[in-house]
């Protein structure tokens, strides 16, 4: 399979910057701003029918776009504005006891945390909490604590702060031998690497589309594994754009929810502008797809990896990382103010912990990581 070129073209990136963090935020491509200018005037003619009725298919499109990308039908996605509305969806329907536990991993981030913080508070259950592995080995240390009293293990393909990396497919395995519930926070994944919910078979899996699927804000997806598509939705509704609110709906005896995971989607998802950008970017990256993504990524990461070594720093080993995320540390540490000194030399990464995260994407190439290292070492001097 050939590599991917480089696609800086399709985005509005000037070429005086630096910008090595998708992980944060990655920016829409220039398709999907034409695409939303085109879902404003929409809004600023409403009286417009076939309007709702494109924006209905563009809603179907994403469900079944998405799916493609992670291996499922559209019937088992929804739609949902971030992931903490798809984690409180799984806390509420996954069930735990008092004396089982529910594992997560040390820093998770708070969407995938807070939830089942608070599920062990009120149901007197044991917050298991796998502390970092000295060797990056998350996968082995998760294993090692999962056992009968596991009723949930939530947690995430890689680690946010730094890209190591975690198995799912060997978690989900684990997790089906003692009857666990797995949930897999995927935002720092899903459109820049393999997924697929047939190896991995997550009763839920969760994405913010903003970061590697390159969608606008407030627009994600949610897989629910079929064995949880009679759960209760956070929101009860069944009038679409495509139809009209019957009499006794209005009355509130029509209450039955859209089959499959479509009754978990989001209030307000017939939203004119968001679909129509959000199914431009993921028919681009199907095009692309995520091992191509993967692969293009790895080389720049790789000599990220190359760099922060020659001058004696830390990064988690390939074996025990994700291709498009690294996190480097320094010995002495980095200064709190990393990032505005960094992006003074337009230079864009995040400080998250101790380590700076940098994630690069296929609009970078080799020369923007010498820029970092360039204004890396000018830190440093400056810092002496």
């Amino acid at each position: 399979m050939d590599q991917l070129p480089n696609q800086k073209t399709k985005f509005d990136i000037p070429e005086n910057i630096v910008y090595l963090n998708c992980a944060s935020q990655g920016p829409l491509l220039k398709t999907s701003c034409s695409a939303g200018q085109n879902g404003v005037m929409r809004k600023a003619q409403p009286w417009n029918m076939q309007s709702r009725v494109d924006t209905a298919n563009e809603i179907e499109r994403c469900r079944k776009a998405y799916g493609s990308l992670i291996g499922s039908g559209p019937d088992n996605i929804a739609l949902v504005h971030s992931t903490s509305y798809g984690i409180k969806l799984a806390a509420e329907t996954l069930s735990v006891a008092a004396g089982q536990n529910i594992v997560v991993i040390e820093d998770q981030f708070p969407s995938n945390f807070n939830a089942w913080h608070l599920k062990t508070l009120e149901f007197g259950a044991e917050l298991t909490i796998v502390p970092t592995p000295d060797d990056w080995d998350w996968t082995s240390a998760i294993l090692a604590v999962i056992n009968q009293d596991t009723a949930i293990v939530a947690t995430a393909p890689c680690r946010w702060t730094d890209g190591s990396s975690i198995d799912l497919v060997a978690l989900g395995r684990r997790c089906r031998e003692v009857g666990a519930a797995l949930v897999v926070d995927a935002t720092q994944a899903a459109g820049a690497m393999a997924l697929d919910v047939n190896e991995i078979d997550p009763d839920f899996m969760v994405v913010s589309g903003y970061k590697w699927l390159l969608c606008p804000y407030t627009f994600g997806f949610l897989y629910a594994a079929p064995r949880h598509h009679s759960a209760q939705p956070i929101e009860h509704y069944t009038w679409t754009l495509s139809d009209t609110p019957s009499v006794g709906m209005m009355r509130g005896d029509d209450m039955d929810n859209p089959v499959g995971a479509r009754r978990f989607d989001m209030g307000e998802r017939n939203n004119p502008i968001l679909p129509t950008m959000a199914i431009a970017a993921l028919e681009q990256l199907i095009e692309w797809q995520p091992v191509q993504i993967s692969q293009f990524i790895q080389t720049l990461t790789d000599s990220i990896e190359v760099a922060a070594e020659e001058r004696g720093m830390l990064v988690p080993p390939r074996q025990h990382r994700v291709a498009h995320i690294i996190g480097v540390r320094r010995r002495e540490g980095w200064p709190n103010d990393l990032q505005e000194r960094l992006a003074s030399m337009e230079v864009y990464v995040s400080k998250r912990g101790d380590a700076m995260r940098v994630s690069p994407y296929l609009y970078n190439d080799a020369s923007d990581v010498v820029r970092l290292f360039k204004a890396v070492d000018q830190l440093s001097l400056a810092t002496i």
